[in-house]
């Protein structure tokens, strides 16, 4: 992959949907993992089919050489009577990274989420923004997860997200400026930057100092669009085939990774597509992203 001077891994969801469960479900763990050794990556996040051992997914990815970067987890952190008990799972999550050897816990806020809110109903049609004083639950509890994070010696990276109340370009500034720069980082996302409003170049430089590890995927604005007309939530825009792998959609990656390398990043950066893998293989998308980006990188160090 030319002179990058990052490392570049790739994200399961690519093979099996999270949000959309339907979305290569069928798909198993051996076949994922053996496409990733046959890309030439050695990173990859924890994914739905993977196995929870410990030593067993140790085994698995070590015989093939690749490291467990992250793992999604899931805070409640806005309401205060779930903290306690998001401490504790919290604790628990960033003690199974640490025995896999990752970094980073990608972290992201459910309150408020029309999807991933415990406390919502199906029949509910919108993300509930926070309050005043929810914004402020959440900023101590993220800072109690990072301190709980350091203790492990990894970083809390907060993913800004569709669908959730850190979506919106002045709602992750807010979540940077109201947290501990030494407890909480940030998880850069191009395609969530992008659907939520905010130019991804933009975001990359304003925060950079924050960044401590990098979702690269891409957006199909003709889809975006159609589905914002038709105002659908954030799970029938995966659904509608919203989001693919870089350089396949609207997002201009020459500057960002321009940027990267300028600055001389060198944590994990992972492709992602999440779309349905029956009408966008997996393997082939990725190949051709990773084409497109070595093509980026050729040029920059020309």
């Amino acid at each position: 992959m030319g002179n990058m001077p990052f490392r570049l891994g790739i994200h399961p969801i690519n093979w099996v949907g999270e949000d959309v469960k339907e979305h290569g479900d069928d798909t198993s763990f051996e076949r994922i993992v053996d496409d990733i050794t046959a890309l030439g990556l050695t990173g990859t996040e924890m994914g739905r089919k993977f196995p929870t051992d410990p030593d067993v997914l140790k085994k698995e990815l070590s015989k093939r050489g690749i490291t467990l970067t992250s793992q999604w987890k899931s805070v409640l952190f806005s309401d205060p009577a779930y903290r306690e008990e998001e401490l504790k799972a919290y604790r628990k999550h960033a003690q199974f990274l640490k025995e896999m050897g990752s970094t980073v816990i990608s972290t992201c806020e459910t309150g408020g989420s029309l999807h991933f809110d415990p406390r919502r109903s199906p029949n509910e049609k919108e993300v509930l923004r926070l309050s005043e004083a929810e914004w402020k639950h959440l900023a101590e509890g993220l800072n109690a997860a990072g301190a709980i994070a350091q203790e492990y010696g990894l970083k809390l990276t907060y993913h800004h997200h569709g669908g959730t109340v850190v979506e919106r370009p002045e709602e992750i500034d807010r979540l940077m400026e109201l947290t501990d720069p030494k407890l909480v980082y940030l998880l850069f996302d191009t395609g969530h930057a992008y659907y939520g409003g905010a130019d991804p170049l933009s975001v990359l430089r304003k925060h950079y100092d924050r960044i401590a590890y990098i979702h690269l995927k891409d957006i199909r604005q003709q889809v975006l669009e159609e589905a914002r007309m038709e105002q659908v939530d954030f799970v029938t825009c995966i659904r509608k085939g919203v989001f693919t792998v870089p350089g396949d959609g609207c997002i201009d990656f020459g500057p960002i990774i321009t940027e990267l390398m300028n600055r001389n990043y060198t944590g994990w950066a992972i492709l992602e597509g999440e779309q349905d893998p029956k009408e966008h293989p997996a393997y082939e998308y990725a190949r051709l992203a990773l084409l497109y980006i070595d093509s980026l990188i050729s040029s920059e160090s020309r």
